[in-house]
């Protein structure tokens, strides 16, 4: 049985940091029910590969573990089919702007009184409340306004984004958890209750030990470009061939280092004694690294560094990582069967459980691909699904395909 086997979700949500977080409660067990508009969700047209317009690789890497459901909500009887899905789901999460769902008369006030156990979930960019609150809120927005850009980076080029979308995965991971929490605490008080994440929060909670700085000397710290601001050596150094990372966390690393690189001596050095010495010296003793290390490939120093204790590791492309035997052993690239893109490759599953294992259950849904399914478990007749689809209130399914297989987590 999985975790969440018997929780059922009606996501309201689309783009990344929505469906990102309903992505792992559907791969943790719960019936996902993605509700999208009749042209589906926007990510299923963000490709380079004409062939793909509809059943992108951005939906696809958000959307697994999911049925979906076309239906234009801001119609009467759309309205009224997200109302009765509501009355019997555990979850409802959306992440549209503050006000939008209340004005459509489909906000946590009114769904939560006719269904006082539903956990009502809104993510948005700045928060229900407070001057931003109505702005609209993207990824890059909230890396830059949470201080994340500032420290990150190198001199020459200033604050720079990270290489993916962080902070709408950071803020599904913050929304996945609130809602696990309020799920425990059903379980004491019978209630569910109201969650809000926003993109800017999650971003801002993830600056810990770089706040800690400021809030210690009252100065904010630069971008920290590849090395540690409170440790050395800690970042990225040259061997004879190219880059790898090398982190020297402690003081026996650090002997050890100096021992492996057959330059016992510098431990002992006066520059370099303590963790602050070497951060405070790291000009002179990064230099003096680099040319030890040039002696070796990378591949070379990561094994032979890595059995002397000293962590290290390379710097992949893509499709190094996936290739890589740890990654592959650890399931963390995934393919099946796809009527679109005859095999679909996802990634796996980062948490591995003992007793309750995660699985994909399903590949991403073609659009509107389980809405007929849906509207006859909430009570609708075959006649009222085919006058709903006259109506324009719900769209014309998918041709059928043959189901994929599950991999576990």
């Amino acid at each position: 049985m999985l975790p969440l086997e018997g929780v059922r979700v009606v996501d309201l949500t689309r783009f990344l940091a929505g469906p990102y977080c309903t992505m792992e409660l559907g791969d943790h067990g719960a019936d996902v029910i993605k509700i999208e508009p009749l042209e589906g969700d926007h990510t299923r047209r963000q490709t380079l590969r004409p062939d793909l317009v509809g059943n992108s690789y951005f939906f696809a890497a958000a959307n697994r573990s999911k049925r979906s459901v076309t239906l234009d909500f801001t119609m009467e009887d759309g309205k009224e089919v997200v109302r009765r899905l509501a009355r019997t789901a555990d979850i409802v999460i959306e992440n549209f702007r503050p006000g939008v769902m209340e004005r459509l008369g489909l906000g946590a006030r009114g769904l939560r009184a006719e269904n006082p156990r539903l956990i009502y979930c809104g993510v948005t960019g700045f928060g229900q409340t407070g001057p931003y609150a109505g702005r609209p809120g993207f990824d890059q927005v909230g890396q830059g306004m949470s201080g994340f850009m500032s420290i990150t980076g190198q001199e020459p080029t200033g604050p720079t984004r990270a290489g993916i979308a962080l902070a709408d995965l950071t803020c599904a991971m913050t929304a996945c958890r609130g809602v696990l929490y309020a799920l425990l605490a059903r379980a004491r008080t019978g209630r569910g209750q109201e969650v809000y994440v926003s993109i800017v929060d999650s971003m801002v909670a993830l600056l810990t030990w770089s706040a800690g700085m400021y809030f210690e000397t009252g100065t904010p710290p630069g971008v920290a470009g590849n090395n540690h601001p409170l440790s050395s050596p800690f970042g990225v150094y040259q061997a004879k061939d190219k880059p790898f990372n090398l982190c020297s966390g402690h003081e026996a690393m650090w002997r050890r280092l100096c021992e492996a690189i057959g330059r016992p001596e510098l431990a002992d050095d006066p520059r370099f004694s303590t963790v602050r010495d070497r951060v405070a010296n790291r000009g002179a003793l990064n230099p003096i690294l680099n040319e030890a290390l040039r002696a070796r490939t990378a591949a070379d120093w990561i094994a032979y560094l890595n059995e002397r204790g000293v962590a290290c590791g390379p710097i992949y492309s893509l499709d190094e990582v996936f290739a890589d035997p740890q990654i592959r052993h650890e399931r963390m690239l995934v393919e099946l069967p796809h009527p679109v893109h005859g095999t679909v490759k996802m990634l796996g599953l980062p948490i591995k459980m003992s007793e309750t294992p995660g699985e994909i259950r399903r590949v991403p849904p073609l659009l509107g691909e389980h809405t007929d399914e849906v509207l006859r478990e909430a009570g609708y007749s075959t006649a009222e699904i085919a006058r709903l689809r006259e109506a324009g209130v719900v769209g014309a399914p998918p041709p059928q395909r043959a189901p994929g297989n599950a991999q576990s987590g």
